[in-house]
């Protein structure tokens, strides 16, 4: 059975950007690996809410999508089993474009004559992650005062499934 590569080997913002255009000439990589991530807003988006919660990285990394779509699924489960689903709107707010590629070296019996060394080392895609500075915003969940440990409790879930350590800033608006 295929299985990922350990993260690791990817985590650090080092690579360089790679990017698919329309253009052949500035389409760097031809073949674009599918997104794991269904979607991007879940509860009610128009309704306005009391309270904020974001989930803020604190140092610079590349998040695989996969990690990404596991943390929406389990905070998004826990949010629409508790508060239902007009009670709260959840908003990944990160998307991966970054692609990921990997120069598969051959070891073990034939594999000088299978592997081609570093003379075509440009890699294959194998995955894509999404670039993530520090500072930078990756979740948000609005919701009212009333279910504000709910909130917090699925943003801890999120955070335990991504590869970083993130806080959790609260914020309330101001009544008018």
């Amino acid at each position: 059975m295929a299985r990922l590569k350990r993260f690791c080997s990817y985590k650090i913002l080092e690579r360089p950007y790679t990017r698919i255009s329309k253009y052949k000439k500035k389409s760097f990589i031809k073949a674009n690996p599918n997104k794991v991530i269904v979607r991007y807003d879940m509860g009610t988006v128009k309704k306005s809410f009391s309270c904020t919660l974001n989930l803020v990285s604190k140092e610079d990394l590349q998040i695989r999508h996969n990690a990404i779509e596991s943390a929406r699924q389990t905070s998004n489960r826990l949010l629409e089993n508790e508060l239902g689903r007009k009670g709260y709107h959840f908003k990944v707010k990160i998307y991966p474009f970054h692609i990921l590629r990997e120069n598969p070296l051959a070891s073990g019996a034939g594999a000088d004559r299978f592997s081609t060394g570093m003379k075509h080392s440009f890699g294959k895609p194998i995955s894509s992650a999404a670039r993530v500075k520090k500072g930078q915003t990756m979740f948000t969940i609005s919701t009212n005062k009333q279910s504000l440990g709910t909130a917090r409790k699925a943003m801890d879930k999120a955070r335990h499934k991504l590869p970083c350590s993130c806080t959790i800033q609260v914020i309330e608006k101001k009544a008018t």
